[in-house]
């Protein structure tokens, strides 16, 4: 009888240790954004709406939709609204696993000038050298001149102080405006080159892409990724290219950097984790 009981249990005990593991729960994600069904086909999700009447919009399909158990508007056979939807996603679609919900306001941009100049400002602060050639004329010329280098990297202005009334300002005081402009290499010899045409303010940056790559670069996601993506966009302040993707997975982040390098492409996924 002891041995009986102890097979028995060593029985149990190797029925317990192989066990197949409980399947991985699928990845959830969350949105808050328009869902839009018209035009010949069924609800949609839309990154970016044409604000016509009805509106227009074009996404991944959404599974599980039903239009009678959520608020909505309805014009010549287009159906819309705003939503927070959550649910699962195939790299295709996105099928519900919960029902939607309000919308979800997003959190306010940090409090920062997106087109400060990365520059220290010199003892004194900003002012022109040369007021004579601070002009909204000189300030394009060393623009266009900067433009003709293969080492270009990009340009901007940074406005110093608040923003002008237009109306007001005509023409622009170029002696409110520091001119950025970013080169890849050796940036010595630069300033005296620019400084031929321009008096203003004035910072000299460094780059790894030129302007010309960061168009390549865009070029070639865009072929990579297809319907994949909803929006690229090369940013000549921060070198890099932002591509707007459904789900930004790591995976995909890898074979983006592995391709272009790294740094080069900033992913912004509007699928989030939930939870995430």
């Amino acid at each position: 009888m002891r041995r009986l009981t102890g097979l028995i249990a060593t029985a149990a005990l190797v029925s317990c240790g192989t066990q197949e593991p409980a399947a991985p729960t699928p990845a959830r994600y969350e949105a808050s954004l328009t869902v839009l069904e018209g035009g010949g086909h069924g609800p949609q999700l839309c990154s970016a709406v044409q604000e016509s009447l009805p509106p227009q919009c074009g996404g991944p399909d959404v599974a599980g939709w039903d239009w009678s158990k959520v608020e909505h508007e309805s014009l010549n056979g287009v159906k819309w609204g705003s939503y927070r939807v959550v649910g699962t996603w195939d790299g295709a679609r996105l099928t519900l696993t919960e029902p939607p919900g309000a919308p979800v306001k997003a959190a306010p941009p940090a409090d920062e000038d997106p087109f400060a100049s990365p520059c220290p400002a010199p003892e004194g602060g900003w002012r022109p050298v040369d007021p004579a050639r601070t002009t909204e004329r000189t300030m394009q010329k060393a623009m266009d001149r900067a433009r003709t280098a293969k080492e270009f990297a990009g340009a901007w202005i940074d406005r110093l102080g608040p923003e002008p009334d237009p109306a007001t300002e005509e023409p622009v005081d170029a002696r409110r405006y520091v001119l950025n402009l970013k080169f890849t290499g050796d940036l010595s010899g630069r300033e005296a080159w620019i400084r031929e045409v321009w008096g203003g303010a004035l910072c000299l940056s460094g780059a790894e892409r030129t302007e010309a790559e960061l168009h390549a670069i865009q070029r070639k996601v865009e072929d990579e990724l297809g319907d994949g993506m909803f929006a690229t966009t090369p940013d000549t302040m921060t070198n890099q290219v932002s591509v707007g993707v459904w789900v930004a997975t790591d995976d995909l982040r890898r074979r983006l950097e592995d391709e272009h390098g790294a740094g080069a492409v900033v992913l912004d996924g509007l699928l989030k984790p939930v939870g995430g």
